[in-house]
């Protein structure tokens, strides 16, 4: 895969489609490119060009010391789009990638024919910060890996580990395997912990659809809510499963995605 000089760092990224129309998405924490393989098949067949790259801080990017914000990696996602020369695409950011985002419509909406905010908020609440803050003591005790075994538990719903053990096992054995330094861990962690748009997400003005996880637990759904009813003339959905909908429920959260792409297109 290629790689971009952007903003001072390496940011690794695939460009694929032949479409006339581009969507980039933005991956949640500790989570690289490769999170988006349940949604690129449907997304190429609808007749799409996407973007999609690691973050700093994981895959093969480059993973600077120091914490990491929101408004941090948008820039990089701008410097990115910037070399590849791409204008007027659809952009989707889910849980980080949804903060990432937000910071993207922000301070560059004029790039953007649209925005979808998944199973994220725009500012987290007490109880989400206590969740982060046990992460981070676990990570540096336990190591990542540990940690993101456990994200898996809150991410996905009962059912998807009753009714799906092979997949929920191959979820347990991917995060087991994760090869993420701590330091980058944690500083990835950060975005999520500080991320605050509360009193400049009213400024978005492109067509936004903010989505949830039905059963969302780990970013709560009335958060996302909450959001909904920030963003000026937001939709809103949901769809079955938990906060990893988009792995649990692909084929409802790919529905929804493309449909609201057309919608704006048309």
């Amino acid at each position: 895969m290629p790689l971009a000089h952007v903003n001072g760092i390496d940011i690794n990224y695939q460009l694929e489609g032949v479409g006339d129309q581009t969507i980039v998405l933005i991956n949640g924490l500790a989570d690289d490119l490769e999170s988006w393989d349940f949604q690129m098949p449907a997304i190429l067949e609808a007749g799409y060009r996407v973007l999609r790259f690691d973050n700093r801080g994981i895959g093969k990017s480059d993973a600077p010391a120091a914490p990491y914000t929101s408004a941090l990696l948008a820039a990089d996602a701008k410097g990115l789009v910037d070399q590849l020369g791409l204008r007027d695409f659809h952009l989707m950011g889910v849980s980080m990638g949804g903060m990432i985002a937000q910071e993207y419509a922000i301070a560059y909406g004029n790039d953007l024919a649209s925005l979808t905010l998944a199973c994220t908020y725009a500012k987290p609440d007490p109880f989400c910060l206590a969740m982060f803050a046990m992460w981070g003591d676990l990570a540096e005790r336990l190591g990542v890996s540990f940690v993101m075994r456990d994200v898996s538990l809150w991410a996905f719903t009962g059912p998807f580990f009753e009714d799906r053990p092979d997949d929920a096992a191959d979820f347990a054995a991917a995060m087991e395997q994760l090869d993420m330094p701590v330091d980058a861990y944690l500083a990835q962690l950060n975005v999520i912990q500080t991320h605050d748009a509360t009193d400049r997400i009213s400024a978005i003005s492109v067509p936004t659809l903010v989505l949830a996880g039905e059963e969302d637990i780990l970013i709560p759904v009335r958060l996302s809510r909450r959001l909904a009813a920030s963003v000026p003339g937001s939709s809103w959905t949901t769809v079955p499963g938990g906060h990893a909908c988009l792995w649990e429920s692909p084929d409802s959260f790919n529905t929804a995605f493309i449909d609201f792409v057309r919608s704006v297109s048309a």
